[in-house]
């Protein structure tokens, strides 16, 4: 299915990768210029070498992406030196975020962007990998012994993109056992425990604070949703509106309920608390309150347009003062969303745009969380980005960040060759994923520049950098 639109008149289209491996010559040059943008972040020759290898392996045609693999695949490549490159070199991170965010704002910044707040599961077998627990793991979606990263993702009416990354750990790995495993592992001895809505609202501070990405709306699922101190975090973005999944069991009124402070004596100690005026004032349900609306109250609209027809749904809002620990929190609109049959299946969301905003914009905005889901798609089937088997904490985050990149650089080649999405869209099933450019379609081009690799390879092997740069050729 490849929704074509959403409703007239709403924010922009986010286009699909349509680049066609015809329009690619010249890749691998191309390739070289992208990553020679990072090597300021690099303080030697030799991990520079290795950036640029290990993104060479990650567009290879590899079955399995992993260290030892392409280190064998590419010519001049040593499994030992990529291991350490990933898992012990010294990078300048800090560095190389800023100089990604530039080359993204300069390619798809857009003052009406959108971040996205997700995170995805990476299944492991083992106990020695940091921050691998048995735990919830959204790739699955059941308890496995994974890892869990929290991302950042950006976009626009020119593209899709993941900005920033962080690994979640699980309580019991800030704790006195399992401190010699933090100490293999390379986890930082200031790192305190941070749940996954916390880590998402350090990654929207620093994004906001470093002022590189435009960005207009924050959208993200019920976890966020429902996590006072990520709403805390988009509030404090002055003009940002958000868009955020919330659970059924979420309390609100329809009215703002009066508050009073009341006296009570405590062990001899007189104390004051915050209570509701009217006790029967209850709070209730989103759920009940959707089950509760009238017909009159709902609009059907038209979310995509499938390969049977139209995909409608059915919507409602209203303003309510959301409860928190039983007194009156922020006011906000619910948005509730409804599937169109006898037995609907109803979802909550919950928007501090103001008042008068129109309704196309909460339908547009009800569709856009696809696109983050569709850079986890995409990093992971084309670039290996689950493959790694590295354990050690800054060696997750190198190697995370380097899938990003890649998968970015094919971004950037499609805004380079001007190719515009003739059917831009809001929602992509995974069965249209293989239709997209992959990484094998870029190496089987003829192309200037650009060469075959694995069984296919040309003998002999073909540099994968220009003539200045030998380091990088493809194992013949």
């Amino acid at each position: 299915m490849l929704p074509i639109g959403r409703t007239e008149g709403e924010g922009f289209a986010i286009p699909t990768f349509d680049v066609v491996p015809s329009d690619v010559e010249g890749f691998m040059d191309a390739l070289w210029e992208f990553q020679s943008a990072f090597h300021d972040c690099f303080a030697r020759s030799e991990p520079r070498a290795h950036f640029f290898d290990y993104m060479v392996g990650q567009f290879s045609t590899l079955e399995r992406k992993s260290i030892e693999p392409m280190a064998l695949q590419v010519e001049g490549g040593t499994i030992r030196g990529m291991q350490r490159f990933i898992s012990d070199s010294v990078w300048d991170e800090e560095q190389m975020v800023w100089n990604y965010h530039q080359l993204v704002a300069a390619e798809m910044g857009d003052p009406d962007g959108v971040l996205m707040f997700d995170e995805s599961g990476f299944v492991k077998k083992g106990t020695d990998s940091v921050g691998v627990a048995r735990q919830y793991c959204g790739t699955l979606g059941k308890v496995e012994n994974c890892q869990v990263g929290v991302f950042a993702g950006y976009a626009s009416r020119y593209g899709y993109a993941l900005v920033d990354k962080r690994l979640f750990l699980p309580e019991a790995w800030l704790t006195d056992a399992y401190a010699a495993r933090r100490t293999r592992c390379n986890v930082p001895d200031a790192l305190t425990l941070q749940s996954k809505p916390q880590l998402a609202a350090a990654m929207l501070r620093a994004i906001a604070q470093e002022g590189l990405l435009p960005f207009k709306y924050v959208v993200a699922d019920c976890l966020y949703g429902n996590s006072p101190d990520f709403l805390d975090a988009v509030d404090a973005c002055v003009g940002v509106t958000t868009f955020v999944a919330i659970p059924s069991e979420t309390r609100c009124w329809l009215q703002r309920p009066q508050t009073e402070d009341k006296s009570y004596t405590y062990k001899g100690e007189v104390r004051a608390k915050r209570v509701v005026v009217a006790v029967d004032h209850a709070p209730c349900t989103v759920a009940t309150l959707a089950v509760n609306l009238p017909a009159s109250r709902w609009y059907r609209r038209k979310v995509s347009e499938g390969t049977k027809g139209p995909i409608e749904y059915a919507f409602a809002r209203q303003r309510v003062t959301l409860c928190k620990e039983g007194l009156p929190e922020r006011t906000v609109w619910l948005v509730i969303k409804r599937t169109v049959g006898a037995t609907p299946v109803y979802s909550y969301y919950i928007s501090n745009a103001p008042a008068s905003t129109p309704w196309r914009t909460f339908v547009w905005l009800s569709g856009v969380r696809w696109a983050i889901e569709q850079c986890f798609e995409e990093t992971k089937t084309e670039l290996g980005m689950d493959h790694y088997e590295v354990r050690k904490y800054p060696g997750w985050h190198h190697h995370i960040l380097i899938s990003m990149l890649a998968h970015f650089f094919l971004w950037h080649l499609k805004l380079r060759l001007g190719k515009k999405s003739a059917c831009p869209h809001r929602g992509a099933a995974a069965d249209d994923i293989g239709s997209r450019l992959t990484p094998a379609d870029l190496y089987d081009c003829r192309g200037p520049g650009v060469g075959r690799v694995g069984a296919a390879a040309q003998s002999p092997g073909l540099s994968s950098a220009p003539q200045a740069a030998p380091r990088g050729r493809v194992a013949a």
